[in-house]
């Protein structure tokens, strides 16, 4: 599988694809490129990340709602409602915006940062598009008595506790994860691609029936609007199959899901890290598993110049193999 920039009747760049399907078993289903690859998990991890505050009991004693349990999963555009239901999730569990050590940046979605720029909003750590996730460790962190400061370090127990979580849930033994920084300053993972829809595949049957990733596999799966934003393809995935899938970003070309029904979890990586190629390629890829159509904004990607002209496009081609 492959993503093309054609301009004109030109190939001007291609992307390549790697995909693992595997079922909760860790069985192989399909495949395209190299299922084994190794690569950092980034976002797509955020579901495991926020299993600890299920599993360990944060979530029953804060009272967190599905709301808050699916901000801790997501990579929210920063728009102004979800700026403030992290706000509220913060105050829920006792801490406030300067306890987050995500830094700000502009928003994911460009029609919000466009709107904000225009009114001179000054964007703090609490639009990251990762604050739920800092929020729901500082909810951890709060659970045990550990203490809030450096919660993003390595050392941390809060990162060790997720360190352990991806571990179990991937089956790769902790020694054997790469670890590093992520671009919100907490600690990323790097493992096998198959590995990582391993994972997904057994939050869809909560883990050999323990149940421990429903609340978070409901979470999600009720909220696609706080998973990602208007017009980002994660939401426009999940709307378009209510119930059936969890799509789920992760930077530099990363993409994961899990398919309810069929119990199967993907793993998707854009080799050289480009973002549009690899939405385009897991809208591809779902729909050789079964969901389609597709949204019509996923078929192609066109290309237009600084006259808004258009002048190529950004194209899927290959298919999975079983």
């Amino acid at each position: 599988m492959r993503v093309e920039l054609r301009r004109g009747d030109q190939t001007e760049t291609v992307h390549r694809v790697h995909v693992a399907v595997v079922d909760a078993i860790g069985a192989l289903v399909a495949r395209a490129g190299d299922p084994g690859l190794v690569t950092f998990w980034r976002s797509a991890a955020k579901p495991f990340q926020a299993l600890p505050i299920v599993a360990d009991g944060a979530a029953d004693r804060f009272a967190l709602t599905d709301t808050e349990l699916a901000l801790c999963c997501a990579s929210h555009s920063s728009e102004p409602a979800q700026v403030e239901q992290v706000r509220a999730f913060l105050q829920k569990i006792d801490c406030t915006e300067a306890d987050l050590r995500c830094g700000p940046h502009t928003p994911l979605d460009e029609h919000v940062a466009k709107d904000y720029q225009a009114r001179g909003v000054r964007l703090t750590p609490v639009y990251s598009n990762c604050s739920g996730k800092h929020t729901g460790m500082l909810a951890l962190a709060r659970h045990h008595g550990w203490p809030t400061a450096d919660y993003q370090r390595l050392a941390h127990p809060v990162q060790q506790r997720c360190l352990d979580a991806v571990s179990r849930w991937s089956d790769v033994p902790a020694a054997q994860i790469g670890t590093a920084v992520d671009g919100c300053g907490v600690v990323c993972f790097a493992l096998p691609l198959r590995h990582m829809a391993l994972a997904y595949a057994r939050l869809g049957n909560g883990e050999g029936g323990t149940g421990e990733g429903a609340p978070i596999v409901s979470a999600m799966l009720h909220h696609p609007e706080l998973i990602a934003g208007e017009r980002r393809p994660c939401t426009e995935m999940m709307r378009a199959f209510p119930g059936r899938v969890i799509a789920k970003v992760g930077a530099e070309g990363v993409y994961c899901a899990l398919l309810i029904r069929e119990g199967l979890g993907v793993a998707l990586k854009v080799e050289d890290g480009h973002g549009p190629a690899s939405a385009l390629a897991i809208a591809r890829t779902l729909e050789d598993l079964g969901l389609r159509p597709q949204p019509a904004s996923l078929a192609a990607r066109p290309i237009h110049n600084t006259r808004g002209e258009p002048v190529g496009e950004l194209r899927v081609f290959g298919s999975l193999e079983r």
